[in-house]
């Protein structure tokens, strides 16, 4: 079984992170992240830029790509503010390891775009170049929602659980039940990333298999990708993993391999076998 996380960032740039719990270092490179994967039985990673905080983060993505073609793929961006670069999304998979697109979009005047039109030709766009788009969904469902109704050829992926950003625990699944009806929509898809975060409890944070569980059961081993946004974790990497592979009995067999890597990569068409594997 390959084990693949859907979400690592890596940076370059002398100001620390400004978004959430992240390590406040200079940077993190992609060896970096790599040592740290290999320690925890990771054989690959979906790098998501953090152009919050690094600009060039697009840039450093592609050279690691370039260095390391069997351990990383990306899901990019660019400046959404900058009407010139609407034309980058053309052709945006000609770049080494690019699958498709990202944005949070966490901040309240950057949310503002999907309600003020500024965002009305990025859909369209990105359905007819076939890219999926992966956005910070938990925090406005109903346009999140509203935009895959819309756009049905376009694959759209919740990040981090698409639960509640804002809460721990049980406040972190107020809104569990319009999440797990997007999952009648076959276009969307869950990126099970953070989940750690979601629990104030220790390893194995039992508090929040139930909702794991529930959203497993709705949209299914083949729209739910593990994954860790390592940097914020508050438990080690191979937690994660283990988190996953040995503390949920309901996820095993084919289910398991599903939601620990291979339906990510049928879900972005990144190549299954082209992915490093090792002996288990």
């Amino acid at each position: 079984m390959k084990i693949i996380d859907a979400q690592v960032h890596i940076w370059s740039q002398t100001v620390t992170p400004t978004s959430g719990l992240h390590r406040k270092v200079a940077k993190f490179t992609a060896e970096e992240v790599l040592a740290e994967m290999d320690e925890a039985g990771v054989d690959a990673a979906l790098i998501h830029p953090p152009r919050g905080w690094d600009p060039d983060s697009n840039a450093l993505a592609i050279e690691a790509v370039r260095n390391y073609p069997d351990r990383f793929a990306i899901m990019g961006n660019f400046a959404l503010e900058n009407p010139d670069d609407r034309k980058l999304i053309h052709g945006w998979r000609k770049q080494p390891g690019m699958m498709g697109l990202r944005w949070p979009l966490l901040l309240e005047e950057q949310q503002k775009w999907l309600y003020d039109g500024s965002l009305d030709w990025l859909w369209p766009a990105a359905e007819q170049e076939g890219l999926p788009l992966a956005m910070m969904g938990g925090l406005f469902l109903p346009k999140f929602r509203e935009i895959a109704e819309r756009h049905p050829g376009l694959k759209m992926i919740l990040d981090h659980c698409g639960l509640n950003r804002h809460g721990r625990d049980a406040e972190a699944f107020v809104h569990l039940d319009e999440l797990l009806a997007l999952a009648q929509l076959p276009n969307v898809a869950v990126k099970a990333t953070g989940a750690p975060h979601y629990s104030t409890e220790p390893y194995p944070f039992c508090n929040i298999h139930d909702g794991l569980h529930r959203i497993f059961d709705a949209f299914g081993p083949k729209r739910m990708f593990w994954g860790t946004d390592i940097t914020r974790m508050p438990c080690s990497y191979r937690q994660c993993v283990t988190f996953f592979t040995e503390e949920l009995p309901w996820l095993k067999g084919a289910d398991l391999e599903d939601v620990m890597g291979r339906a990510l990569c049928d879900w972005i068409g990144w190549d299954y076998a082209s992915v490093r594997g090792r002996a288990w």
